[in-house]
């Protein structure tokens, strides 16, 4: 069966999209990145595939692997319009390193702040709400024209993504992992071999990036999260947990 045959909006046990994604989990279960990130953008998936990247600390890996396949391929970057000026410095740097011709930067609409967050203070309040209408909105958006999309996560990152399968359903779409068993060392290893630059924060304690009034240092021994939404009993933004009423501790890009 195509893929395209396959698609539908539900979840369920009855949709065929699970059994085409279960397959596909089988057939590149020991298959490197750039195996898999060449079959979903130029073969499964081709011109219906998008990457969603933060370019945060790590982003460079997958961006110069994405690259690599088709420079070409959408990248989707959601601008909560309180990130930290490093981070677009470095989106535009990494952007032109590697010739990246369709990064695209995803904002919160007027009208959806109009109605929570017109004064720009809600995470001074309610950090999940202002992630929902900053990120989780915005990247809905931003995603209605795909059926598939690549993200960056990786087992080894939480318990909760201990069992992250490369290819997964979420909300009617494919979402694909392409370093899902990739550890720390591999994507230092990548980075030095390939001489891909540093986020600049990186070198002054910042191992996770995230917003600038939600992110701090993280000091020697601490988990590398720790500086994210510092002193609450929240560790992600809510962008990976499936369905339009999805949790809102979700899992970071």
């Amino acid at each position: 069966m195509a893929l395209a045959e396959a698609w539908a909006p539900s979840q369920g046990a009855d949709n065929p999209l699970a059994d085409v994604v279960a397959a596909l989990n089988l057939r590149f279960a020991d298959a490197s990145a750039l195996d898999i990130l060449r079959f979903a953008i130029s073969e499964g998936f081709a011109g219906n595939i998008a990457m969603v990247s933060s370019f945060g600390a790590d982003s460079a890996v997958l961006l110069h692997l994405v690259a690599q396949v088709d420079p070409s391929t959408p990248v989707i970057m959601v601008d909560t319009n309180k990130l930290f000026p490093d981070t677009l410095r470095y989106r535009d740097l990494l952007a032109e390193r590697l010739g990246l011709t369709d990064v695209r930067s995803e904002r919160a609409t007027r009208a959806d702040l109009s109605e929570v967050d017109p004064a720009g203070m809600l995470w001074m309040s309610d950090t999940d709400a202002c992630c929902h209408v900053r990120k989780v909105v915005p990247l809905d958006r931003a995603l209605a024209g795909f059926g598939a999309w690549i993200s960056g996560r990786k087992r080894f990152q939480s318990a909760t993504r201990a069992r992250l399968e490369v290819f997964e359903i979420e909300d009617g779409r494919v979402k694909v992992n392409p370093l899902a068993g990739w550890d720390a060392k591999d994507i230092l290893a990548y980075a030095r071999e390939h001489d891909l630059p540093a986020h600049p924060l990186v070198a002054k304690g910042y191992p996770s990036i995230g917003c600038m009034p939600c992110t701090s240092p993280v000091a020697e021994g601490e988990d590398p999260r720790a500086g994210r939404w510092r002193g609450q009993d929240k560790t992600e933004c809510g962008i990976h947990i499936a369905t339009h009423g999805r949790e809102v501790d979700g899992s970071g890009i």
